[in-house]
């Protein structure tokens, strides 16, 4: 039997313990919410960690056994610890996927491997989204209807300062008017980097069973196909290692 993916979900763990409606949608935790319903797939092995553990719950350890970090934070960005970030860096660059979900794009650890501002426009209004299908056949919307439709969700929209992704995989349409790209890839290093914009903390959107199918495909897809303990060189080169240009004819 094939091992399972280890998948850490990791939460800033606030608007939950200080915020009744949040609670009410999510009473052990977005994390937990999240795990359960990954840690229901036989091939899936879900585990949480928090920022108000040691190391913000994503010490080495941790993540040497983390084939694919999931990511949610919103209220308290700047309260993750340079060194973590550093750490989970290192890690996707050697082969661990990372989901980072949400509000997440102003993280710390997706505005490091961006390079950018990851600004974007918001709105708060509990509309309707529709999510379309911008690349047919792709493993992350296997068995993923289009569009997909939230009745209630915030809004984001364009600009959305980040590089210009690898892949387009959803775009999301709101009852306003706008647009945004919902779920994108990237590579950096070894890993694999999908960002997925649903996702809000007063509503359920989590418990919506397409959302969880597209983030069980999402894992899948980051999963890394092989060795993670991966190094790649930096070294100096004298002027006589150089490779010489060919000859001219």
């Amino acid at each position: 039997m094939a091992e399972k993916i280890r998948v850490t979900v990791w939460n800033e763990y606030r608007h939950e313990r200080e915020i009744p409606k949040v609670a009410a949608i999510y009473p052990q935790g977005i994390h937990a919410a999240l795990a359960a319903a990954l840690g229901a797939q036989a091939d899936i092995a879900a585990a949480t960690a928090t920022l108000d553990e040691a190391d913000n719950g994503l010490g080495e350890k941790v993540l040497a056994a983390t084939d694919v970090l999931m990511w949610w934070g919103h209220k308290v960005h700047d309260a993750v610890a340079d060194a973590t970030v550093d750490r989970v860096q290192t890690a996707v660059l050697k082969g661990m996927g990372l989901i980072v979900l949400h509000s997440g794009h102003y993280s710390k650890i997706f505005r490091r491997l961006m390079g950018t501002t990851c600004q974007l426009m918001w709105r708060e209004a509990g509309e309707r989204e529709l999510l379309w299908t911008a690349r047919p056949g792709h493993p992350i919307l296997a068995g993923v209807p289009n569009p997909v439709v939230l009745e209630h969700t915030e809004m984001y929209g364009e600009p959305f300062d980040i590089p210009e992704p690898d892949e387009t995989v959803l775009i999301s349409s709101f009852a306003g008017g706008e647009v945004f790209r919902s779920g994108i890839t990237y590579r950096r290093g070894a890993g694999k980097v999908f960002y997925f914009r649903p996702g809000h903390e007063t509503y359920p959107i989590y418990h919506d069973p397409v959302v969880q199918r597209i983030l069980i495909n999402a894992v899948r897809w980051a999963a890394p196909s092989g060795s993670m303990a991966i190094e790649l060189p930096c070294r100096k080169m004298n002027w006589w290692q150089q490779p010489k240009p060919p000859a001219a004819r």
